[in-house]
């Protein structure tokens, strides 16, 4: 029982080390967005999001010498949307090999898309297929969250839609652990659902049964 006791008190420490990180990374942030905004005034960049582009020391070095290189911008930023357009693996081992497969249902209904029930509960909603954290402005109550994955970034959008649908994760991953902390129903590792999903549709997410199914149309 003391050793019980001692883990329920220690557990919550656990998020110390990454909070004092995210703490001062913010401060930092705001720095970096500072400089940036210093670059555009003096023409050197055309954008503050153009610094996202370089790394710290050429960052660095356009302060100061007020010269930075643009075609090295566009192509990181190009590369960058490509990037955007790919689909992760749905499950990557630690040597780097990813592994292809389907799930064996036979208690779904026809057509419905199946994943793995993350967090349990049945919900409608009119689906918000978001690629980017920054395009997550226009959401209501009753939306269904379709995307690739989430990270912290996505936190605060949780507050703002009634499920979740990803294309990759799994039990201990970051939307459905944030998920189950909001009580919202969510299913992850839906192959391809941000494409056979369509912004606008209205969708049953059953993250009780790992299904999600679209019950009408946009």
């Amino acid at each position: 029982k003391a050793m019980i006791d001692r883990v329920r008190v220690f557990a919550g420490y656990r998020e110390y080390p990454k909070y004092r990180m995210i703490s001062r990374y913010w401060i930092y942030k705001q720095a970096l967005l500072a400089e940036a905004d210093r670059l555009v005034a003096a023409g050197v960049v055309d954008a503050a999001d153009d610094v996202s582009f370089l790394t710290f020391e050429e960052l660095a070095e356009a302060a100061r010498t007020r010269r930075a290189d643009r075609a090295l911008i566009r192509r990181r930023r190009e590369d960058f949307r490509s990037y955007a357009r790919l689909t992760p693996p749905r499950v990557l081992t630690s040597e780097g090999e990813a592994l292809d497969g389907s799930y064996r249902r036979d208690d779904v209904p026809d057509g419905a898309l199946v994943g793995l029930a993350v967090s349990s509960g049945v919900v409608e909603g009119r689906a918000r297929v978001i690629l980017d954290v920054g395009d997550a402005h226009d959401l209501a109550p009753g939306d269904v969250l379709v995307t690739t994955g989430t990270d912290p970034s996505w936190s605060p959008v949780f507050v703002a839609v009634d499920a979740l649908v990803t294309e990759v994760g799994g039990l201990m991953t970051h939307g459905a652990v944030i998920a189950r902390e909001y009580g919202l129903p969510a299913v992850v590792g839906v192959a391809d659902a941000t494409h056979r999903i369509e912004d606008g549709d209205r969708l049953r997410v059953d993250g009780t049964n790992g299904w999600v199914e679209r019950v009408g149309p946009p």
